[in-house]
Formats: C-alpha cells, sequence, structure tokens
C-alpha cells in the first residue's frame, strides 16, 4: 500500500501514514460510539514509527475495558478525533479512518464489542465478529 495521508477537519493538524497498517476494524464498544458520536469507531492500526503527524493534538485518557489507559488524541481546535493509542497495545497507533484523504484504501478486517453494537446496527457476514475485545 502507498503512502496514506489525512488530517482533521479544519486541517491544523496533517499526518502520514507508510505501509500497510497492522490491523483494521470497528469498535462498538460504548467509549468509541461516545468519542465518535456515531455507531462505531473505524480504526487502521499501524506502528509508531509509520505515523507521521504535523500540527498540535490534545490527549484526552480514557480507562478501556481492561482497566488500562486509551489516550484519544484530537484536534485542540476543531475537535476531530484523530488517533487513539492503548496502554495494551504499545508501539501501535490506531488512526480514525474518517480522518484519511482517501478512504477507499480502508476494509476493515474484524469487529469487536460487537455486543454493544447498536440494535439497528447489522454487521456484515465478510469480517471476523468479537463479541469482546479478542483476547
Amino acid at each position: 500500500m502507498a503512502n496514506l495521508t489525512g488530517g482533521c477537519l479544519c486541517g491544523r493538524v496533517r499526518y502520514t501514514l507508510t505501509g500497510d497498517p497492522v490491523f483494521s476494524g470497528l469498535c462498538h464498544c460504548r467509549n468509541c460510539q461516545r468519542y465518535t458520536g456515531s455507531s462505531f469507531e473505524a480504526v487502521a492500526a499501524y506502528p509508531a514509527n509509520a505515523v507521521s503527524v504535523q500540527g498540535e493534538l490534545k490527549t484526552y485518557t480514557d480507562t478501556g475495558d481492561s482497566g488500562k489507559s486509551v489516550f484519544r488524541r484530537f484536534c485542540p481546535n476543531c475537535g476531530s478525533g484523530v488517533l487513539a493509542e492503548a496502554e495494551v497495545m504499545q508501539g501501535i497507533i490506531m488512526v480514525l479512518v474518517g480522518t484519511l484523504d482517501d478512504t477507499s484504501a480502508y476494509q476493515p478486517a474484524m469487529e469487536i464489542f460487537c455486543d454493544s453494537a447498536q440494535t439497528w446496527f447489522h454487521g456484515s457476514g465478510e469480517r471476523k465478529r468479537f463479541a469482546a475485545m479478542p483476547g
């Protein structure tokens, strides 16, 4: 996969991704729903050294289902969620797919926390689905 670029709504934060994602998926946990204001959070995860960020990000420290911290990073100007990092996945940065300049390359491979999915959301059988975080 070629380098991908993206950024926040106002353009003050930009990033470049190099190489292929480690994983991609949809998270239906309630915290991701609240953070995105949507029914799930679509992410593509990359090794930290494959992500180059230009601009300032603020951080909200959340607590994941594991009891460990999830660092949700957003633009302090427009409020767009851009990246997330989880203590349980050291060295991995999850990019919120909606911030990609071209989302056509994104293919979610799995869905997690499906037990928390909105009742009106019906995922397809083309992805692995997990009731909670896979072990």
